[in-house]
């Protein structure tokens, strides 16, 4: 059973911002350093693991796809989930899910949800490494599975699970300028998290909860 959340994340006060940290430099930023960078990783601290759990579900492994579109610069493909899903319903999410038992790896999990949730096809798709596991309050443990994906590659979102899809520029994602922090009591305790907003010509993008925290790893993965 999972607990629906009593509360909007966007309405929830900012209690910081992260100006006073660098930005990740263009040159890191391009499908080539990034192909580098995962070939050879530095060593480095994670920022966000898990969160507090609010489901009492039997943990699930599951994958998300995190598609870099290659234009003039990296765009971040990302989705907004329809409102009547059970869980994560409504927010921002890459796209991805739970593993079935006939996917070879972890990229393969990612690669068949991006396939069935926008019609990404794989041949449009080159995996280049993993983030660490994220742990969701709703007990799904997450594998971030980093992709270049060529800039013509037809979508067709499944009107099912996905409400809309945009794209949001990688440089604005890795710049912590951006990232704002946010806390609220819910359930006796006080809860925490980043938010991403992002405003495109159609309106605020709110990035926040597991995507923001697998999008600050990603910072802290190039930055370090």
């Amino acid at each position: 059973m999972t607990t629906p959340i009593s509360f909007d994340p966007a309405q929830v006060p900012v209690t910081g911002v992260d100006t006073h940290l660098p930005k990740v430099s263009g040159e890191l930023l391009a499908p080539a350093a990034l192909r580098r960078r995962f070939v050879a990783p530095p060593v480095w601290t994670p920022e966000y693991l898990s969160e507090p759990k609010f489901s009492q579900r039997t943990p699930v492994a599951a994958s998300v796809l995190v598609p870099l579109v290659m234009r003039d610069q990296l765009m971040v493909l990302l989705t907004q989930r329809t409102a009547h899903l059970s869980s994560h319903s409504g927010q921002v999410a890459f796209p991805g899910g739970k593993a079935d038992p006939e996917d070879a790896d972890v990229a393969a999990t990612a690669l068949r949800e991006a396939q069935e949730e926008i019609g990404l096809h794989p041949d449009h798709v080159e995996v280049i490494g993993t983030l660490p596991i994220y742990t969701t309050g709703s007990a799904y443990i997450v594998t971030p599975v980093v992709a270049l994906v060529q800039p013509d590659a037809p979508l067709v979102p499944n009107a099912d699970e996905v409400a809309d899809v945009f794209e949001v520029p990688l440089a604005f994602l890795m710049d912590p300028a951006n990232h704002r922090h946010h806390a609220v009591d819910w359930q006796g305790a006080t809860r925490q998290w980043l938010s991403m907003p992002y405003r495109d010509a159609n309106r605020e993008r709110f990035i926040w909860g597991a995507t923001a925290g697998m999008l600050r790893n990603f910072y802290r993965f190039l930055l370090d």
